[in-house]
């Protein structure tokens, strides 16, 4: 079998498992605890409410304005976070003096909560998609940086030597030896990242601009429209899951063509 054919099933068969199994703990957990049906809902009462009922087609407009929000203050901090990673990390390589420097710095910052942070880069950035992306990117840049660091050092030395016998520079070897060798550990971050990155793009929301799904369920869950504050949980949820499996997707096609050797 192709081996991004094979790449691919195992992400989509990955997935559907993991929906499989969240349906049965969301639906066993509220049984288990029997939590007011005001405030529980089941799959059901979701699916109901999105698709059945008489007012369906609203809530679901409403929820997916919301999503669309929110996936691009999420993606914008993912795309924004990923490649300051991708620039620090090959700066730290390149300069070592330059991760001896600024590396306990980094870990300062992210050792303070982002709840925390946010009301200052609010005030910095204003309540607008820059201060979201901001705070989206935060959350993904650090678990990425180290991620995409260990990629880039993990490639092989021996090509490395090669490239600088035949006069290569430093910036040469990290082109053509050291990125592609990184590009899985890239991969790897990318899909830690992105659930982060929706986390970030909720928390700004609700925080800092007052729009999207991350507003919304503050606001549901203060006037008891807990259908829509459930929707909107799901919502997001089956949105991880779709920008998992199209970094997955991704993932197999960049490295069936420049890393085949890692797909054996």
């Amino acid at each position: 079998m192709n081996p991004s054919v094979k790449r691919l099933g195992s992400t989509f068969l990955s997935i559907l498992l993991s929906l499989v199994l969240a349906g049965a703990g969301w639906t066993a957990f509220l049984k288990a605890l029997d939590v007011n049906t005001l405030v529980a809902k089941t799959p059901a009462d979701v699916w109901a409410y999105l698709v059945t009922d008489e007012k369906a087609g609203d809530n679901l407009g409403n929820v997916l304005d919301g999503l669309g929000v929110t996936l691009r203050d999420a993606g914008l901090g993912l795309v924004a976070g990923l490649a300051a990673a991708v620039a620090v990390a090959m700066a730290f390589v390149l300069w070592r003096t330059a991760e001896r420097s600024f590396m306990p710095i980094a870990m300062v910052v992210r050792s303070v909560p982002l709840v925390a942070m946010t009301p200052v880069i609010t005030l910095i950035f204003g309540r607008d998609l820059l201060a979201t992306t901001v705070i989206s990117g935060i959350v993904v840049f650090f678990p990425a940086l180290v991620t995409i660091a260990f990629g880039l050092r993990s490639a092989s030395p021996q090509a490395a030597d090669l490239v600088r016998a035949y006069g290569g520079s430093s910036w040469t070897t990290m082109r053509k030896v050291m990125v592609p060798s990184a590009l899985p550990a890239l991969f790897a971050a990318a899909r830690i990242a992105a659930p982060g990155s929706l986390i970030g793009a909720l928390l700004a929301e609700w925080l800092a601009t007052g729009k999207g799904l991350g507003y919304a369920m503050l606001t549901d869950g203060s006037t008891f429209k807990y259908d829509d504050l459930w929707a909107s949980v799901v919502a997001v949820t089956l949105a991880s899951l779709a920008v998992y499996a199209l970094i997955g997707v991704l993932e197999a096609l960049v490295l069936a063509r420049f890393a085949p050797r890692d797909e054996r």
